[in-house]
């Protein structure tokens, strides 16, 4: 009892007004924060590759393939907050020996496996196969190897092959796109069906995930573009650049328009918990809601990257504002989860209080494990880089030969 009171103290001196004891300490904490911010990457990279194949936008054939391998790398990641938060990752699998269909979060288990195999893997080995087959011919040893297990052993290369090859990659996106909408649209829809809760519950939260999630990915690709495509000694493709800068601009004029309507509404309801909701703004989540995500997330990317586009300015300029706009939507969108998932506990369930998250650095639920989640993806990023590249060249010199 007493080691609980020493652990609850500091936490009690941020208490404002009257909280229940069990409300105290917070059930959702870092880790699944991570979980919400992961998996809209994968979302976003995914929707991003779908805009070459399915509505034939060519100014972004260099990142199509870089989109597809990064929203790989991140899906790989994307269950393992979960499995952390759960304390025992290993009875995770009875979401699959006794699934239960009125679970939204024991669902997950199946999307994820829907989009891993039958959309992600599927479309990436089709766009790759004939790469595989002649990087298997030309390579000896272990790489030889890998490729050809890679290509399951296939050979064919006739153009007959090749045909069939993308009509399937274009069929597979086809269905990719709103299966893309189903792995992150329902995280939003975990939140917004919580009635009980008025920060959470809202129509329009699978909505708001699901383009936040768009940003996030469509930022996350640019730059990794405007890191990887230095770093090989080649020059940047500015008409993919721009038409990156442009969509991530679209879209985000949308999420922000979502987030804003979203605001409207509550304020308009003006709901019993409209006091509490109001004292948690402009407390608790002034600078994670207001100053980062609102205005260093929101506004300044979206005034910078207009102002890329109106005025006349070099090259060198825009790719550094572009670099800074995409950066600071990542911080942006990470703020957006984290007052999503922490901020919706922060007040008691009488509104007559509210409470403080504190974070740790080592523990399973600490800081140092969600760090190293973040970085694991970029981890396996460079690995599937390293053995499919995506850069054009790559494609045309095999084309060549």
């Amino acid at each position: 009892m007493e080691e609980l009171i020493q652990h609850l103290a500091p936490l009690l001196k941020e208490v404002v007004g009257y909280i229940y004891p069990n409300e105290i300490e917070l059930h959702w904490g870092l880790l699944v924060v991570v979980y919400p911010y992961v998996t809209g990457l994968v979302a976003g990279a995914f929707i991003l590759a779908s805009l070459v194949k399915v509505f034939n936008v060519t100014e972004l054939q260099p990142t199509y393939r870089m989109s597809l391998l990064t929203a790989l790398a991140f899906l790989l990641v994307a269950p393992l907050p979960l499995l952390a938060h759960l304390g025992h990752p290993e009875k995770s699998f009875e979401i699959f020996f006794t699934p239960n269909t009125r679970s939204a979060m024991a669902m997950f288990g199946f999307v994820y496996a829907w989009y891993l195999m039958a959309v992600l893997l599927l479309e990436i080995w089709f766009c790759y196969r004939k790469d595989l087959i002649q990087w298997a011919k030309q390579e000896t040893g272990l790489r030889k190897f890998i490729h050809r297990t890679m290509s399951l052993f296939s050979s064919d290369v006739s153009e007959r092959a090749l045909r069939f090859d993308r009509k399937a990659v274009k069929a597979v996106t086809l269905i990719g796109i709103p299966s893309a909408f189903l792995l992150h649209g329902y995280v939003g829809f975990i939140f917004g069906s919580i009635k009980a809760n008025p920060w959470w519950s809202s129509v329009l939260m699978p909505i708001v995930f699901l383009f936040s999630a768009i940003v996030s990915g469509i930022a996350l690709v640019l730059l990794i573009y405007m890191i990887a495509t230095p770093l090989r000694g080649k020059e940047m493709d500015m008409a993919c650049l721009n038409k990156l800068a442009s969509y991530l601009f679209y879209v985000m004029i949308i999420d922000f328009s979502l987030e804003i309507l979203d605001f409207v509404h509550r304020v308009y309801e003006s709901e019993e918990s409209i006091e509490i909701l109001a004292a948690l703004v402009t407390g608790k989540l002034f600078i994670s809601l207001i100053v980062v995500q609102l205005l260093l997330g929101m506004l300044v990317p979206l005034g910078a990257i207009a102002m890329a586009k109106l005025l006349q300015m070099p090259n060198d300029l825009k790719k550094m504002i572009y670099f800074v706009a995409a950066l600071l939507v990542q911080v942006g969108i990470f703020s957006t989860r984290w007052n999503v998932v922490v901020g919706g506990q922060l007040f008691s369930k009488s509104f007559s209080g509210l409470t403080v998250y504190k974070t740790t650095f080592l523990g399973l639920e600490g800081l140092l494990v969600s760090m190293g989640l973040l970085v694991m993806p970029f981890l396996i990023l460079y690995v599937l880089f390293a053995l499919l590249p995506p850069w054009e060249e790559s494609k045309a010199s095999l084309e060549g030969s």
